[in-house]
């Protein structure tokens, strides 16, 4: 049976409730609905105590788009959350996210673990809107930031100036090649974090999917770490299986943990949040 790693809320986040391919979440003042196919079952609350607490919820137009319906009006217009002493800004978009992955927490407390000295060098691929960076940032880590997504890079220098800290490197390319070059310029680094979709496409708009490029990718953030370097490495994809993780790391590094990583929700659901990798060389 596979090892589970549970991902904790925090005050300014909280999954509500999960249930009938929806979850139900608190953002600071601000709740939403969204959908959700791992959440299969019966959810706690009733549709009619869900309605009452929505503010928005995210309603789909096809398979990968959708629309945003005000259920209440927000009780803010300028949308933030904290977590710990840093700030993160969110809005919606037409692909129902909202800025932040808010199951990455149990990563973002690793990630402060680990830098443990001024100056150790943080490398983040596919990068998002740099929750990973702002909080390695904040640890006083020499981060860069890799992503393909320039509107997303731009995001990202909002969440590192609303938490009041600079000098983070942004980097507009494709993750994989980015970190290819970075192995032959000789740069290594103490800690590489990578959340890859399950599909991709690059600054030059070349397609990639994550099951045909992930050996390629724990091989190349080994040889890019330093000895006891960590990677931790996120995907939701259904199609890599943990085993495949678990093999693949083995081949690189010398201690692996594979788990699958998890949310309670406060009605008591479990929610599965896809497959999480933590390496050290």
């Amino acid at each position: 049976m596979a090892k589970k790693t549970y991902s904790e809320s925090w005050s300014e986040y909280e999954l509500l409730d999960a249930g009938n391919e929806k979850k139900l979440e608190r953002w600071g003042n601000i709740v939403t609905i969204r959908p959700e196919r791992q959440a299969y079952f019966k959810p706690g609350m009733s549709e009619e105590e869900w309605n009452k607490r929505a503010h928005l919820e995210f309603v789909p137009k096809g398979n990968t788009a959708g629309n945003w319906v005000t259920r209440q009006k927000a009780p803010q217009e300028d949308w933030k959350i904290q977590f710990k002493e840093l700030t993160f800004n969110l809005e919606t978009t037409k692909f129902k996210h909202v800025g932040l992955f808010p199951e990455q927490a149990t990563n973002w407390n690793l990630i402060s673990d680990h830098l443990k000295k001024p100056g150790m060098k943080m490398l983040n691929l596919f990068a998002y809107t740099g929750a990973a960076s702002v909080v390695g940032k904040a640890k006083g880590a020499d981060v860069t930031h890799v992503d393909s997504v320039k509107q997303l890079i731009t995001w990202a220098k909002t969440n590192m100036e609303s938490s009041k800290l600079d000098g983070i490197r942004w980097v507009h390319e494709d993750a994989l090649k980015y970190a290819e070059r970075e192995f032959k310029r000789r740069n290594r680094y103490h800690l590489i974090v990578m959340d890859p979709p399950a599909w991709g496409i690059g600054a030059n708009k070349e397609k990639w999917k994550i099951e045909h490029k992930l050996e390629e990718l724990i091989e190349i953030a080994s040889k890019l770490l330093h000895p006891g370097g960590l990677l931790i490495l996120n995907t939701y994809s259904p199609k890599v299986k943990l085993k495949e993780i678990n093999y693949f790391a083995k081949k690189h590094f010398k201690q692996v943990e594979c788990s699958e990583l998890w949310k309670k929700t406060f009605t008591g659901k479990d929610m599965f949040y896809g497959h999480l990798l933590r390496a050290h060389r």
